[in-house]
């Protein structure tokens, strides 16, 4: 048995003093953390070790009280137990629900209006995260928490990231109202029964541009024109317009540059749990193509008018 695991048995108090065999961890999904399906006096929970090293670039005090906050809106899984020295958590089981994979998200039927609608919950709740998503401010920071480790940025990098100026100039035209976001919406932080869907790990939470979490999903899932537009006329409505798209598409590539380089920083931190300079030169060669694409400039003015 893991000796981390043992230790993590052994920190949460509901979970003190029972052996593994008393639990029955099973592993399940994750890229950074570790966690396991539990179970305690007949109920199911979810066990979330930290992983090594995201410390560096996570604040546990800020992601409690947003998960929390998630949970109370009735987007996340109920908190039982969160450890804000380094993020060890447990959370209630979500019975009859399917993690979301890039396949399930975009072959299941439903699925993109659905996280639609669990991502409107969320952005129209009225809670207020602790920190402010700054996108360009994390890309700086990661940077420099990459300038004290020994791993090189995929060729062209910075012109990119030069490039992007006229990105930040349009949503600086034209502020938008901040709301309560996910901020990392991979397709296995969703789970979804069929009928409504709900959104897990608050590490990167914070107030931002809504429109950031419907970016990140379609780029994280794949989706489609089609399935684009399912996701944001559940979302939006009647009301979509061409700003919607605008700030909708311009925030997949700018998903693309920042988890560049948050998978360096796995890269450089050896994570084992998968090939990260693979998903950072990947991610960085999407993104290059879409703003070069020939349509990219007219989704910027969009944005920087407002066009609706």
């Amino acid at each position: 048995m893991d000796e981390r695991l043992l230790d993590a048995l052994w920190r949460v108090p509901s979970l003190r003093g029972r052996t593994p065999e008393e639990v029955g961890p099973r592993r399940m999904g994750g890229l950074t953390n570790e966690n396991y399906r539990v179970e305690a006096d007949g109920e199911a929970y979810v066990l979330r070790i930290p992983g090594r090293g995201t410390s560096e670039y996570i604040d546990r005090e800020v992601e409690e009280h947003n998960a929390r906050a998630a949970a109370e809106a009735g987007v996340n899984a109920d908190v039982v137990f969160f450890d804000a020295a380094d993020g060890l958590m447990l959370t209630r089981y979500l019975e009859g629900c399917e993690t979301m994979s890039p396949e399930s998200f975009t072959t299941r039927d439903g699925v993109p209006a659905r996280a639609g609608l669990v991502l409107k919950r969320m952005h129209a709740s009225g809670q207020q995260f602790r920190f402010r998503f700054e996108l360009f401010a994390m890309i700086e920071n990661y940077l420099k928490v990459l300038g004290e480790k020994d791993v090189a940025l995929p060729e062209g990098y910075h012109d990119v990231v030069g490039e992007a100026g006229a990105v930040r100039e349009a949503l600086e035209a034209r502020p938008p109202e901040l709301a309560p976001c996910h901020n990392d919406p991979l397709t296995e932080n969703f789970m979804d029964d069929g009928e409504r869907a709900w959104l897990l790990d608050w590490e990167y939470s914070g107030m931002n541009d809504p429109f950031w979490d419907l970016g990140d999903v379609s780029v994280e899932a794949g989706l489609s024109e089609e399935q684009d537009l399912q996701m944001l006329e559940a979302y939006r409505g009647a009301g979509l317009s061409p700003e919607d798209v605008g700030r909708t598409t311009i925030y997949k590539a700018m998903a693309d540059l920042l988890w560049t380089l948050w998978g360096l920083i796995q890269y450089a931190n050896d994570n084992p749990t998968d090939d990260y300079w693979a998903y950072s030169t990947q991610r960085f060669e999407r993104c290059r193509r879409l703003m070069e694409s020939p349509g990219f400039g007219d989704h910027l003015r969009a944005v920087r008018t407002g066009r609706r």
